[in-house]
């Protein structure tokens, strides 16, 4: 069963990093299904390269994530487009050779993978439906919080990763906590063959895109429930942190700490 044979109602979706990948390939699902996308490019450049999806109807906003000043502006013009059934925190950064700053001095890894999908999160108004792209890799992040930024310790590309999944996971199920009224979930799309996976991913692109396509807008029970880990449509269970409120807590404080800003 499709996922458009579900759907109750056409749904208002805005997507991060969806000029390729996993984030594009959810565009195009989502349009083909006759839902209304916004869709997300780090630049005017990049931009460009969704120009078909703009003549299928998509919206586009732009701004680099890892810059704190362009995240707010991409808050702001969602907003401006009005409200969001749906938001996919889709964009995120693999492995930097080396510590990466951002304008305002923090890792790209972190600004990227974390800080912006936070700031998006507490910036844009709130949708009815939440969903943060993960990777297993998430299992092997550090929880003690310390360094998060990794201004004191040696640069290692992919600790810096699984961090950045664990914090994002984290915010998820915080969300999901804080916000009932809210589906809030986590996918992890697999190994698959993007530019950011690699020719020598093992798992299947198709797949990759379907489970956060299908909660963004589908209206099967399964789709209906909040708080969950997700794999090709199946539970997983996320890594034992993600649920500790202390921890929750604990990364809240420093994320409003970092960005300034406050989740409500």
């Amino acid at each position: 069963m499709g996922t458009s044979e579900v759907a109750a109602r056409m749904a208002h979706v805005f997507i991060t990093g969806s000029t390729d990948g996993l984030g594009r390939a959810a565009a195009m699902a989502l349009l083909a299904e006759g839902h209304d996308v916004v869709v997300h490019a780090r630049n005017a450049s990049r931009a460009d390269s969704v120009s078909d999806l703009e003549d299928c109807g998509a919206g586009v906003v732009i701004g680099d994530l890892a810059s704190a000043e362009e995240t707010h502006r991409v808050a702001a013009q969602v907003n401006a487009v009005g409200p969001m059934d749906a938001v996919i925190h889709n964009a995120g950064i693999y492995l930097d050779p080396e510590r990466v700053t951002t304008p305002e001095g923090h890792a790209r890894t972190l600004a990227v993978n974390v800080l912006a999908p936070y700031v998006l999160t507490a910036e844009i108004e709130r949708p009815e439906r939440l969903i943060y792209i993960n990777s297993d890799l998430h299992q092997g992040g550090d929880p003690s919080l310390h360094d998060v930024d990794w201004t004191s310790r040696p640069w290692d590309a992919a600790q810096a990763y699984a961090d950045s999944k664990l914090y994002v996971t984290t915010i998820a199920f915080l969300v999901s906590r804080r916000w009932p009224d809210v589906l809030t979930n986590v996918v992890c799309p697999g190994w698959v063959p993007t530019k950011m996976g690699g020719p020598g991913a093992t798992d299947d692109l198709e797949l990759g895109h379907t489970t956060q396509v299908w909660l963004a807008v589908s209206d099967e029970p399964e789709a209906l429930s909040s708080g969950g880990y997700w794999y090709h449509k199946r539970r997983q269970t996320a890594a034992a942190a993600v649920s500790d409120l202390a921890f929750q807590n604990a990364l809240l404080e420093e994320l409003r700490r970092l960005t300034g800003v406050r989740l409500r």
